[in-house]
């Protein structure tokens, strides 16, 4: 890890290039990205598809089997989401907020994927933690509708509102989508303000960057 971005600790394959931005940094990525409008929704779009000067697509997540190409979301309190297959022929990266958590994103990104979810990896960036995330109960309401286990994700608060986790949101999508390598986790964008923006914290601000590059 150098000063300007956090390397993902996941067991990648020899030449996956995967982290995450830290605030005002001059960081430089590995390769040119080409970007995608995030809307916070469930739609995937394909690196292949994009050209670099073409006005970005309406999506949460793009994916990748083409060597060189870099997948990148930009965050400040939602959650990202790296994926690489175990021998590195795809790659993924994953802009998951609430709602595109509960609309399904991760899901939608491992079906567009050709390896089994069994072979992949996954990598949880830095996002909000669960006591600095207040929601109503129509946010726990809508996980709930999916699953029931998703109970786990929230505590009840003294307003009688809920506090909600977004890394254990995330990893029971991935685990229920049978993803069970998976790693990060526990960086609180909103309480670590010399790293990381955060929407919440901040209100108007920049966003870090999440990336996975591919040789």
């Amino acid at each position: 890890m150098n000063s300007g971005w956090i390397r993902a600790d996941w067991p990648a394959p020899a030449g996956i290039i995967a982290g995450t931005t830290l605030r005002d940094s001059e960081f430089e990525l590995p390769a040119q990205p080409r970007r995608i409008n995030q809307v916070h929704g469930a739609g995937v779009a394909r690196w292949e598809m994009l050209a670099a000067d073409d006005a970005p697509p309406d999506a949460d997540a793009i994916v990748s089997a083409t060597p060189g190409s870099l997948c990148v979301v930009r965050t400040a309190d939602c959650l990202p989401v790296l994926l690489c297959s175990n021998d590195g022929g795809e790659i993924a990266a994953v802009h998951a907020g609430w709602r595109g958590l509960a609309a399904g994103v991760i899901e939608a990104a491992i079906a567009a994927l050709a390896t089994p979810p069994g072979n992949l990896i996954a990598w949880l960036g830095p996002a909000i933690s669960q006591p600095a995330f207040e929601v109503g109960g129509e946010v726990r309401d809508a996980f709930l509708a999916g699953s029931a286990g998703a109970a786990d994700a929230f505590e009840k608060n003294a307003r009688g509102r809920w506090q909600a986790d977004l890394y254990v949101l995330g990893e029971q999508r991935l685990q229920a989508a049978g993803v069970t390598a998976v790693s990060g986790g526990g960086l609180c964008t909103h309480a670590d303000a010399g790293r990381f923006y955060s929407y919440r914290r901040d209100g108007s601000t920049g966003r870090m960057l999440s990336f996975v590059y591919k040789p």
